[in-house]
């Protein structure tokens, strides 16, 4: 019994695999291809792009150029208030030199001692050097030098047979330049020319 049901078995038909499914009978059009290849922009979109660089490009030109003018602006501005600083110091300054020169004259005036004159000249001589470090300088004028409107202020007139009409006769005050600038005139006495003759021939 058990040898028939042996032979039944191998007489079986043999099973039959469904080899459709398999990965190679897969439809092509089932499987994801990678592709290497980048996306294609627009010509509208390149010209934008462009655009907008240009834009930012020249804003970028103008904010510098904008810097560029504030820095050399507030320089400026702080050099010259520098410079006023400097030139309201010294010209508050220039009466304390005008005293010495004063009291020095009316020192030798008054028969003072070489030694009283000698420290008035040195305290004078050391505030005039502390100036001139900021740079003043001293405009002296002599008798007989013509009468310039851009260096002296004329205080007066008077008749000089010695000197021309237009010329100094004599220097009140002393001037001052600070660098290239005329801080103060010098005060001068102009000539007015030779004496006039009365009719008595007298002068």
């Amino acid at each position: 019994m058990l040898s028939s049901l042996f032979r039944r078995a191998f007489r079986a038909p043999p099973l039959k695999m469904d080899t459709d499914k398999t990965p190679e009978n897969v439809p092509p059009s089932a499987e994801t291809e990678p592709t290497s290849e980048a996306p294609v922009a627009a010509p509208e979109n390149l010209d934008k792009a462009q655009a907008e660089m240009e834009t930012l490009r020249d804003r970028h030109l103008r904010l510098q150029a904008d810097f560029e003018n504030f820095r050399r602006r507030t320089q400026r501005e702080k050099l010259e208030s520098q410079t006023r600083a400097i030139e309201n110091l010294v010209e508050s300054l220039l009466p304390v030199l005008d005293h010495f020169d004063l009291g020095l004259q009316s020192a030798a005036d008054h028969g003072a001692t070489e030694a009283v004159l000698s420290g008035f000249r040195m305290m004078r001589a050391e505030l005039f050097r502390a100036l001139e470090r900021a740079g003043l300088n001293a405009v002296d004028t002599q008798p007989g030098q013509p009468f310039d409107p851009n260096l002296h202020e004329a205080v007066t007139t008077a008749p000089s047979a010695e000197h021309p009409a237009d010329t100094v006769l004599q220097q009140t005050r002393r001037g001052y330049r600070l660098g290239p600038q005329l801080l103060r005139p010098a005060q001068v006495v102009v000539s007015s020319g030779a004496p006039k003759e009365n009719a008595n021939g007298q002068e």
